[in-house]
């Protein structure tokens, strides 16, 4: 097996589920330090972040990702053992194995051969590493990135390892993200026996209307980096779950993904203004999980569809589509981020793989990438 399958196997075998770093941290930090790279820890309450950069002149090339996963779910709705990694017919299982730590190997192998053949080149090679990406991501990237302005240390460009290949490795990466804003609305009703409506407000009757003027608005046309906005209901309780009696109270989960043709308040004061205009009797709270962010095309979008069709032969899309990101975190302070990995059609799920022939493509790219950017 290669060092990049190797690397990855090690990576797996430790059940890192968010925001627990089982050691993965220390596997990268032996390898950093082999390469000259000066390590610094930076935990924030019980997430452990790396911050490890060698060189200390501009430009500063960041690689940026997660040692955390997801938890297994049911082990019997698994082939293998979640944590045991397994290579059959040329994939390699595993939790983690595209989400991301077949991304951290990668990036770990790419920055060996590259320092091994051009130990002089211009800039520096920073990794930024949490275990707090798959969880609430207070205490991760954002934190180490507040430590790094605070101290003027600015990245100039950052590849995220996250899994962006939709059908094969290097089909599509992620030159931005939509922002993600979640509400959570509590209508408060008075219950009461359904034969006896007159003595009872029924939240669900009072804000049907509400809800369908809501989920009929267009937000947005989109434009050349993002598709519309859009709102989904994500969750709807309310009542006891019998049938004879009128719930007091119904609570609504429900996200936007936006676009850069919005802005938060302005979601927050049409949606309040239509709530308001059917039925005042409600509380909402917002989270906002961040805001859209773009890399237009240039150095860093060149070096990673140059370097992609160097390697696969394939003209790489560049997408704002899909979830949010630590990326998020990142790109407001002004660094070019993009995001390329594998494949993610198995992320999150049981039974999750990555091919092994793709890891070894995917050091590759990233080890063009640096030379486009750096050499």
């Amino acid at each position: 097996m290669s060092s990049t399958i190797d690397l990855c196997s090690e990576l797996i075998s430790r059940p890192s589920v968010s925001p627990d770093d089982q050691g993965c941290q220390e596997i990268l930090v032996a390898r950093l330090e082999k390469l000259g790279f000066d390590i610094e820890h930076l935990p924030f309450s019980d997430v452990k972040n790396l911050w490890a950069r060698r060189g200390i002149t501009a430009p500063l090339f960041c690689f940026a990702g997660h040692t955390d996963v997801v938890p297994a779910g049911n082990i019997a709705d698994w082939n293998s053992e979640p944590f045991n990694p397994d290579i059959r017919n040329g994939l390699l299982y595993g939790r983690g194995s595209a989400d991301m730590k077949g991304s951290l190997a990668a990036m770990i192998t790419a920055c060996e051969t590259f320092l091994e053949q051009n130990p002089m080149f211009d800039g520096s090679i920073a990794f930024l590493i949490t275990s707090d990406e798959e969880s609430v991501a207070t205490h991760g990237t954002v934190k180490v990135i507040e430590t790094l302005q605070n101290r003027n240390e600015h990245i100039d460009y950052c590849l995220v390892g996250e899994p962006s290949s939709s059908k094969k490795l290097g089909d599509v990466a992620r030159n931005g993200r939509r922002g993600s804003l979640n509400g959570t609305l509590t209508i408060n009703g008075k219950e009461g026996h359904v034969a006896y409506p007159e003595l009872a407000i029924n939240p669900i009757h009072k804000f049907l209307p509400a809800l369908t003027e809501l989920t009929q608005i267009e937000w947005d046309q989109g434009n050349d980096y993002f598709p519309a906005t859009s709102l989904q209901i994500s969750n709807i309780s309310a009542g006891q779950g019998t049938n004879n009696v009128i719930p007091g109270e119904m609570s609504l989960l429900f996200n936007f993904r936006f676009s850069t043709e919005v802005t938060v308040e302005g979601l927050k004061a049409q949606v309040q203004t239509i709530f308001d205009h059917h039925y005042e009797n409600y509380e909402l709270e917002w989270q906002l999980s961040g805001n859209p962010f773009i890399t237009e095309v240039g150095v860093l979008t060149d070096a990673l569809t140059k370097s992609v069709k160097a390697v696969t032969g394939l003209d790489c899309s560049l997408s704002t589509g899909g979830g949010t990101s630590d990326g998020r975190f990142i790109a407001p302070t002004g660094t070019q981020v993009v995001e390329l990995g594998p494949i993610n059609a198995s992320i999150h799920k049981n039974n999750e793989h990555v091919a092994v022939a793709d890891l070894d493509q995917l050091a590759l790219i990233y080890e063009k990438i640096l030379e486009e950017v750096l050499l």
